[in-house]
Protein backbone atom coordinates (compact mmCIF):
# COMPACT_ATOMS: atom_id res chain seq x y z
CA UNK A 1 0.00 0.00 0.00
CA UNK A 2 1.34 3.44 -0.92
CA UNK A 3 1.26 6.34 1.46
CA UNK A 4 -0.87 9.32 0.59
CA UNK A 5 2.30 11.36 0.23
CA UNK A 6 3.82 9.08 -2.42
CA UNK A 7 4.28 10.65 -5.83
CA UNK A 8 1.93 9.40 -8.52
CA UNK A 9 3.67 7.55 -11.31
CA UNK A 10 3.62 9.26 -14.67
CA UNK A 11 2.27 7.56 -17.74
CA UNK A 12 5.32 6.53 -19.79
CA UNK A 13 3.44 6.36 -23.09
CA UNK A 14 2.74 9.63 -24.82
CA UNK A 15 -0.89 10.51 -25.30
CA UNK A 16 -2.07 10.06 -28.84
CA UNK A 17 -2.91 13.36 -30.49
CA UNK A 18 -6.61 13.83 -31.21
CA UNK A 19 -7.60 13.19 -34.81
CA UNK A 20 -8.03 16.44 -36.70
CA UNK A 21 -11.65 17.55 -36.91
CA UNK A 22 -13.27 16.87 -40.24
CA UNK A 23 -13.35 20.03 -42.34
CA UNK A 24 -16.93 20.87 -43.32
CA UNK A 25 -17.68 22.92 -46.43
CA UNK A 26 -20.70 25.04 -45.57
CA UNK A 27 -20.69 26.90 -48.90
CA UNK A 28 -23.44 24.65 -50.33
CA UNK A 29 -25.56 24.53 -47.17
CA UNK A 30 -28.94 26.26 -47.11
CA UNK A 31 -30.91 26.85 -43.94
CA UNK A 32 -34.49 27.96 -43.43
CA UNK A 33 -34.92 31.68 -42.84
CA UNK A 34 -35.49 32.85 -39.28
CA UNK A 35 -39.09 33.43 -38.24
CA UNK A 36 -40.11 37.04 -38.54
CA UNK A 37 -42.89 36.66 -36.00
CA UNK A 38 -41.71 37.20 -32.45
CA UNK A 39 -42.78 34.96 -29.55
CA UNK A 40 -43.27 36.60 -26.19
CA UNK A 41 -41.24 35.28 -23.27
CA UNK A 42 -44.26 33.85 -21.43
CA UNK A 43 -45.14 31.70 -24.45
CA UNK A 44 -41.56 30.51 -24.87
CA UNK A 45 -41.18 29.70 -21.18
CA UNK A 46 -44.09 27.23 -21.38
CA UNK A 47 -41.87 24.89 -23.45
CA UNK A 48 -40.16 22.29 -21.27
CA UNK A 49 -36.84 21.24 -22.83
CA UNK A 50 -35.01 18.43 -21.00
CA UNK A 51 -31.94 16.26 -21.38
CA UNK A 52 -32.98 12.66 -22.04
CA UNK A 53 -30.94 9.45 -22.15
CA UNK A 54 -31.69 6.93 -24.91
CA UNK A 55 -32.36 3.59 -23.20
CA UNK A 56 -33.68 1.79 -26.28
CA UNK A 57 -34.13 2.64 -29.93
CA UNK A 58 -35.69 0.57 -32.69
CA UNK A 59 -37.19 0.97 -36.13
CA UNK A 60 -40.98 1.16 -36.16
CA UNK A 61 -42.38 -1.78 -38.16
CA UNK A 62 -44.00 -0.80 -41.47
CA UNK A 63 -42.40 2.65 -41.37
CA UNK A 64 -39.40 3.70 -43.44
CA UNK A 65 -38.65 6.84 -41.42
CA UNK A 66 -39.76 6.38 -37.82
CA UNK A 67 -37.56 5.33 -34.93
CA UNK A 68 -39.08 4.53 -31.54
CA UNK A 69 -37.06 5.84 -28.62
CA UNK A 70 -37.48 4.71 -25.02
CA UNK A 71 -36.01 7.51 -22.96
CA UNK A 72 -34.98 8.23 -19.39
CA UNK A 73 -36.29 11.74 -18.71
CA UNK A 74 -35.32 11.76 -15.04
CA UNK A 75 -38.83 11.03 -13.73
CA UNK A 76 -38.32 7.31 -13.15
CA UNK A 77 -40.92 6.47 -15.82
CA UNK A 78 -39.86 5.64 -19.37
CA UNK A 79 -40.91 8.14 -22.03
CA UNK A 80 -41.58 7.02 -25.61
CA UNK A 81 -40.92 9.43 -28.45
CA UNK A 82 -41.11 8.63 -32.15
CA UNK A 83 -38.90 10.54 -34.54
CA UNK A 84 -38.72 10.41 -38.34
CA UNK A 85 -34.92 10.29 -38.54
CA UNK A 86 -34.27 6.71 -39.71
CA UNK A 87 -32.93 8.05 -43.03
CA UNK A 88 -30.10 9.63 -41.05
CA UNK A 89 -29.45 7.25 -38.13
CA UNK A 90 -29.48 3.56 -37.33
CA UNK A 91 -31.17 2.76 -34.02
CA UNK A 92 -28.22 0.97 -32.43
CA UNK A 93 -25.92 3.98 -32.82
CA UNK A 94 -28.23 6.12 -30.67
CA UNK A 95 -28.56 3.89 -27.59
CA UNK A 96 -26.76 5.48 -24.66
CA UNK A 97 -26.71 8.97 -26.16
CA UNK A 98 -27.91 12.07 -24.33
CA UNK A 99 -30.32 14.14 -26.41
CA UNK A 100 -32.64 17.10 -25.98
CA UNK A 101 -36.42 16.74 -26.04
CA UNK A 102 -39.42 18.94 -25.52
CA UNK A 103 -41.46 16.93 -23.04
CA UNK A 104 -44.68 18.87 -22.52
CA UNK A 105 -46.29 18.40 -25.92
CA UNK A 106 -49.57 16.50 -25.93
CA UNK A 107 -49.18 12.83 -26.97
CA UNK A 108 -49.45 12.28 -30.73
CA UNK A 109 -50.34 8.88 -32.13
CA UNK A 110 -48.11 7.73 -35.00
CA UNK A 111 -48.32 4.23 -36.48
CA UNK A 112 -50.54 3.30 -33.54
CA UNK A 113 -47.94 4.40 -30.93
CA UNK A 114 -48.27 7.45 -28.67
CA UNK A 115 -45.29 9.76 -29.04
CA UNK A 116 -44.92 11.81 -25.87
CA UNK A 117 -42.68 14.69 -26.88
CA UNK A 118 -40.25 15.63 -29.62
CA UNK A 119 -36.51 15.13 -29.98
CA UNK A 120 -34.70 18.22 -31.22
CA UNK A 121 -32.74 18.07 -34.48
CA UNK A 122 -30.99 20.56 -36.74
CA UNK A 123 -32.29 20.39 -40.32
CA UNK A 124 -30.70 21.96 -43.39
CA UNK A 125 -30.13 21.42 -47.08
CA UNK A 126 -26.65 20.46 -48.24
CA UNK A 127 -25.93 20.46 -51.97
CA UNK A 128 -29.61 19.77 -52.72
CA UNK A 129 -30.01 16.97 -50.13
CA UNK A 130 -31.66 17.13 -46.72
CA UNK A 131 -29.22 17.08 -43.83
CA UNK A 132 -30.29 16.32 -40.29
CA UNK A 133 -28.38 16.08 -37.04
CA UNK A 134 -30.04 14.93 -33.86
CA UNK A 135 -28.99 17.28 -31.10
CA UNK A 136 -26.76 15.23 -28.79
CA UNK A 137 -25.05 16.72 -25.77
CA UNK A 138 -22.40 15.79 -23.23
CA UNK A 139 -23.19 12.46 -21.57
CA UNK A 140 -22.29 13.97 -18.19
CA UNK A 141 -25.58 15.90 -18.26
CA UNK A 142 -28.08 13.95 -16.14
CA UNK A 143 -31.43 12.77 -17.48
CA UNK A 144 -34.09 15.31 -16.69
CA UNK A 145 -31.81 18.34 -16.55
CA UNK A 146 -33.87 21.37 -17.64
CA UNK A 147 -32.67 23.65 -20.39
CA UNK A 148 -33.10 27.39 -20.07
Amino acid sequence: MKSLDAKKSTNKTAAQPAAPAEKIDFSKVKIEPLFEEMVDFDTFSKSDFRAVKVKECEAVPKSKKLLKFVLDDGTGTDRVILSGIHDHYEPEELVGKTCIAIVNLPPRKMMGIDSCGMLISAVYENDGEEGLNLLMVDDRIPAGAKLY
